[in-house]
């Protein structure tokens, strides 16, 4: 038995189960895949995630997760007209497979059980305990009084929960041999709809090419393809070789950045409530609101009510953020136009 099972081993799984076990809390941390596990994500750490990871675990990101070039100095962004804006923010180029690993293994330092190749299948809530049925080496159950997920928008747990059809965008993205006429230390997002209908982007790790795009629905090559063709005119892009290609989904924000907090004893952090930046950026979004999460546990735990309640407060400055984030995104470019706030 329990007192919390946290589901997902991303930064927003990591951070849950590191505050409530370094806290003299019983917490099980369960991650579908075996670590490290693969992220497709621009791992790209901002100076507020560099922070958070500071405060909530102890020590700075360690050279071991990154990648090359390991110094992040900023994005530049392309609107749907061309213009150019750049942001000089000092970061981190970070491996998410190393990078997450690293914070399960900090959770588990602190006293989580972590246990990897796990996945959550459904839950079912009886009196104030819920019963987690998990597929492993066979198939089991494990009780806890509240649970967190946190698996983002690949897990089953909240579909279960929410029989609701959610929202999605479908992420394309190559890595790459080649060369190209940019400088590597920075993350380029192009926000032109013939190129994507959500961004389309370029970094760089250990010196492979990785440009991508995204779209709501149907076909991503014709999107890919007109990508490539400006970025080597543009840019000089030059492939000698395709390494690797992969797909993925992250949640598709609709305007006012919906939140969902959970149901019953089942939590939602991370993505998994709805929490992301533009340009995909969830990191930082994961940490914030799996400390929340956490916090709000600690102080009621034997009140449900009142760490829904909490858990809603403490977020607020988180969800605030997420959304001037997003209507600034719309003040510079007209393809995010229904996210300004007015």
């Amino acid at each position: 038995m329990y007192d919390v099972i946290v589901i997902g081993a991303g930064p927003a799984g990591c951070t849950a189960a590191k505050t409530l076990a370094g806290n003299g809390f019983r917490v099980l941390l369960a991650e579908k895949f075996k670590l490290p596990r693969y992220k497709s994500c621009s791992g790209q750490l901002i100076n507020k995630t560099l922070y958070l990871v500071e405060k909530h675990f102890g020590e700075p990101v360690p050279a071991c997760v990154t990648c090359v070039p390991a110094e992040n100095r900023g994005m530049i962004f392309t609107n749907d007209k061309g213009c150019e804006y750049r942001f000089e923010l000092p970061g981190l180029n970070v491996w998410r497979s190393s990078f997450d690993e690293w914070l399960a293994k900090k959770a588990e330092r602190f006293g989580a059980v972590l246990r990897d190749e796990t996945a959550a299948l459904y839950c079912k809530e009886e009196n104030d305990t819920v019963t987690v049925t998990f597929k492993g080496k066979s198939v089991y159950t494990e009780k806890a009084r509240i649970v967190i997920d946190c698996e983002g928008v690949v897990g089953t747990l909240k579909r279960t929960l929410l029989p609701c059809k959610p929202q999605y965008i479908t992420t394309y993205q190559t890595y790459n041999q080649g060369s190209i006429d940019l400088d590597h230390h920075y993350f380029y997002a192009y926000l032109q709809p013939e190129f994507s209908e959500y961004d389309a982007w370029f970094n760089v790790k250990d010196n492979q090419l990785v440009l991508g795009v995204s779209v709501k629905a149907g076909d991503v090559v014709p999107y890919y393809d007109r990508f490539i063709a400006y970025m080597m005119e543009k840019h000089g892009l030059r492939i000698e070789r395709q390494l690797k290609t992969d797909r993925w989904l992250m949640p598709h924000i609709l305007p006012g950045c919906k939140i969902d907090y959970g149901v019953g004893r089942v939590l939602f952090a991370g993505e998994t409530a709805g929490f992301l930046n533009p340009m995909g950026e969830g990191i930082s979004a994961g940490i914030e609101s799996g400390y929340c999460a956490a916090q709000a546990i600690m102080r009621y735990f034997d009140d449900l009510e009142m760490v829904y309640s909490d858990y809603r407060e403490k977020a607020k400055p988180l969800h605030s953020y997420m959304k001037r984030q997003w209507s600034f995104v719309a003040c510079i470019a007209d393809t995010f136009r229904v996210m300004k706030q007015v």
